[in-house]
């Protein structure tokens, strides 16, 4: 299992809305040129998040896209999956399971404990605690070049 650019840029793009005011909208275009995202892409990953209720798409002059819950209430987890689809490492968690072992195997049960901890630590974690962490790693590299 691999996130991919999809699932990071989905991530990236909430964080891109989650840093304005409550409400406020922005232009694919802009999140595409501030996070150096391709706007064609990014495009179809907003048209995901909005499927799986996390934005909205306002049309016309002063729309855009906005969050549709406070970052504090936005899991990455849900944003990785509203983008990648379910996060599965075995074959015999998957709707038609093609394991010739299923319900019997030792290697189901780690992948299923590697699971629930990664599933775990991106439920807990929410598009706000990201947007902080962001803040602290931006502030340390602010200090470092200062003094350099």
């Amino acid at each position: 299992m691999q996130i991919t650019r999809a699932g990071e840029y989905g991530v990236l793009g909430l964080m891109h809305l989650a840093r304005g005011h409550p409400g406020q909208r922005a232009m694919i275009d802009q999140v595409s040129r501030q996070e150096r995202i391709p706007k064609s892409f990014l495009a179809k990953i907003f048209q995901s998040l909005a499927k799986a209720g996390l934005v909205r798409s306002i049309r016309g002059s002063g729309g855009g896209f906005a969050l549709v819950k406070d970052p504090a209430d936005i899991s990455v987890l849900e944003i990785i999956e509203a983008v990648e689809g379910r996060i599965v490492f075995q074959r015999c968690k998957l709707a038609q399971p093609d394991c010739e072992h299923v319900g019997g195997c030792a290697l189901c049960g780690l992948f299923e404990r590697a699971q629930d901890g990664i599933k775990g630590a991106l439920t807990q974690t929410s598009l706000r605690d990201l947007i902080r962490q962001q803040e602290r790693i931006n502030s340390t590299l602010a200090e470092k070049r200062g003094r350099g």
